[in-house]
């Protein structure tokens, strides 16, 4: 991987230096035997939400668009399941929840910084609403059970959290986890935090459309894959075979 940094042992080590890459790749068959044997993992059947945002009316000549930014765990998944949806035209891995001068990988891993991964997905209201892109992250996106973690990474960086912009977007986050809540189809209380967006920072280069430049890694085979797997079997109306991708629109940093 281009200009991956480096990481000791006692660090998440999602990026593996140069030298441990021979290392891993040993395993890549051994995972894709593991994947290509087991069903995608379970996803959350979960309804739409019953509050959502207004719809807004599609104008000739216009092409509205609305973001928002979800925090999951690994970005890298996060992002790589918007890529795959429909109405959504961009979806890039940043920071969001610290400053503006704290938000580098190197200093985020720390977990001091009060950043989280987060992905910034900019969607067409008029082809999806901000309740459904919500209801995508709920159920396909990450398990919003997990405190501060999600899978195998750990700490507040990865952390469950909706950035909303405005109050509407505040609203349907926090009427939605409610609802869901009620419904107990989750394996504990959703634990998603609904914080107001103060400023998402795009990340670094190598970071953005991981997934997709990576299906290889191990990490992504095992922690990653899964979600798209589980978009396109859910929700197959809103599924798109070919991923929206930052390079293809210009690296945002």
């Amino acid at each position: 991987m281009p200009n991956s940094p480096q990481f000791s042992a006692g660090r998440r080590n999602r990026l593996l230096p140069r030298s441990a890459w021979a290392l891993a790749l040993l395993g890549v068959i051994g995972v894709g035997w593991h994947m290509a044997g087991r069903a995608a993992e379970p996803a959350i059947a979960i309804p739409p939400p019953a509050l959502d945002a207004p719809p807004v009316p599609a104008k000739t000549g216009t092409a509205p668009t609305q973001s928002i930014v979800l925090a999951g765990g690994c970005f890298w998944g996060v992002q790589a399941v918007f890529q795959h949806v429909k109405g959504v035209s961009q979806a890039v891995s940043g920071y969001a929840g610290g400053s503006k001068e704290s938000a580098s990988y190197e200093v985020v891993s720390s977990g001091r910084t009060g950043h989280a991964e987060s992905v910034e997905v900019t969607f067409d209201p008029t082809q999806i609403s901000l309740g459904r892109i919500l209801q995508i992250y709920f159920s396909v996106a990450h398990d919003p059970t997990q405190l501060n973690r999600q899978g195998p990474d750990t700490g507040t960086q990865y952390r469950s959290a909706i950035f909303y912009r405005d109050n509407v977007q505040k609203n349907v986050a926090q009427s939605y986890i409610a609802q869901l809540d009620k419904t107990g189809l989750f394996k504990g209380p959703i634990v998603t935090r609904v914080d107001q967006l103060a400023g998402f920072y795009p990340a670094e280069a190598y970071h953005q459309d991981y997934a997709t430049l990576h299906p290889y890694s191990p990490y992504i085979a095992i922690n990653d894959l899964p979600k798209v797997e589980n978009l396109q079997r859910v929700f197959a109306g809103l599924y798109r075979e070919r991923p929206i991708l930052v390079s293809a629109l210009g690296q945002p940093n």
